[in-house]
């Protein structure tokens, strides 16, 4: 058994961290001790106690506790668990069905558990590293209790080494080295517990020159497809348009250096140049384009520089967002008001029938007048007077608003 497994609390006394969910003065933890749970939803990092406190509940009820692992699980698996859910309600007992990793659980997993969990057939408890925002569905939310659980504080931390301790007695480890585990482990009693295992397996006293040979410990955390990966890209996006080149520089760089493919990055970074910079500096747009192209041909690690160049350039330069609020405000009258006609003066009147019935009627030909600038209908009647593209004083489009207010 590992050793996570095997140091696992059995007691809520024994539950290190996570005050701010099972403080001794809190709902939680006065529910799990009456026996009064009602489901919830526990969603949080890796190892910060999400499946240790189930482990904890299943002891501590009388409610018969069922685990599922939603990697293993199937809607027959379910339906069989469930079943009995309803006997054992029938002959007056309790139920709780946990499952670890819930939103691995499909759509139509999820509904399955819906109707029991609103009979109250069963007591949910789901475990969940992703935001349940995004992949449980709405009911099972509306009908739980979510608890955030926090990455470990380093003092928690340090009690879990202890125990260690306290049960390898013959392993030896120096002050320097608990520091660089601890900190190492980034809040996860689970890789701390796992790298104290790896060596003590193979040193005797564990010091830091033995921790950089073993080459065991996962300094960044980054899943590129859980949320930690869109709150990064969101860290960098904010960077750039708050115009600081060094934040940026050091979220694009979190992301390669923890194996994100640098087209997607560069992706990104075309979308801010549109979205955030716009014609307040048009040359942005073709940085970003090229540096997609660059960092295609040559790929890593030789791109990351041409990343940097370009999140930096992105970052100082002028900032607009009037062309994506053109986009906005323009999609919304096209729902709002539907397929509106185009004025008859605008439209293409390529044959006699569509002269006869006025289009093209009354059409001014740019190129004969001044600055191609003519005062004629463009807009249906319902959006004569809208301005969805106003830019703004900064760089560029400071002179294309100058244009537009002598106009």
């Amino acid at each position: 058994m590992p050793l996570a497994n095997e140091l696992r609390p059995e007691s809520l006394d024994d539950f290190v961290g996570q005050e701010q969910v099972i403080g001794k003065s809190g709902w939680l933890r006065r529910s799990i001790q009456n026996d009064q749970l009602s489901s919830m939803i526990f969603f949080g990092p890796p190892g910060t106690g999400k499946t240790t406190l189930a482990h904890i509940i299943s002891n501590t009820t009388k409610s018969k506790f069922i685990p599922i692992n939603a990697v293993l699980g199937t809607v027959k698996l379910l339906k069989v668990e469930l079943e009995e859910a309803i006997k054992n309600k029938a002959e007056g007992n309790k139920t709780i069905i946990f499952v670890d990793e819930i939103h691995r659980f499909n759509k139509a997993q999820q509904d399955v558990l819906l109707p029991y969990v609103e009979r109250g057939d069963i007591t949910l408890i789901g475990a969940t590293t992703e935001n349940p925002s995004f992949t449980v569905i709405s009911p099972l939310i509306s009908r739980s209790k979510v608890l955030v659980f926090n990455r470990l504080e380093n003092e928690d931390l340090a009690k879990i080494i202890e125990r260690l301790k306290n049960k390898f007695p013959r392993v030896k480890i120096d002050p320097e080295a608990e520091k660089i585990l601890i900190e190492a482990s980034n809040g996860d009693a689970r890789l701390l517990m796992n790298a104290f295992e790896d060596l003590s397996a193979n040193y005797s006293s564990i010091s830091k020159k033995s921790i950089e040979k073993s080459n065991l410990l996962k300094v960044l955390k980054y899943d590129r497809n859980g949320e930690e990966h869109y709150n990064i890209i969101s860290a960098l996006h904010k960077s750039m348009r708050d115009s600081d080149p060094n934040a940026s520089v050091y979220w694009m760089m979190r992301m390669i250096e923890a194996g994100e493919d640098p087209l997607y990055i560069a992706r990104r970074l075309i979308r801010f140049a549109a979205e955030d910079i716009g014609l307040a500096d048009p040359h942005a747009l073709l940085v970003a384009n090229s540096a997609y192209d660059s960092c295609h041909y040559i790929g890593l690690p030789e791109c990351d520089v041409i990343l940097a160049e370009t999140v930096i350039y992105l970052s100082v330069a002028p900032k607009s967002n009037a062309c994506y609020k053109a986009v906005l405000e323009s999609r919304a009258d096209i729902r709002k008001f539907g397929n509106l006609d185009v004025p008859k003066n605008i439209r293409n009147a390529s044959t006699k029938l569509m002269k006869e019935w006025g289009y093209g009627k009354g059409y001014k030909y740019a190129h004969d007048f001044e600055d191609a600038k003519v005062d004629q209908v463009h807009l249906p009647e319902e959006l004569k007077n809208k301005k969805y593209y106003q830019p703004t004083d900064r760089g560029i489009e400071a002179r294309i608003k100058n244009k537009l207010d002598k106009d």
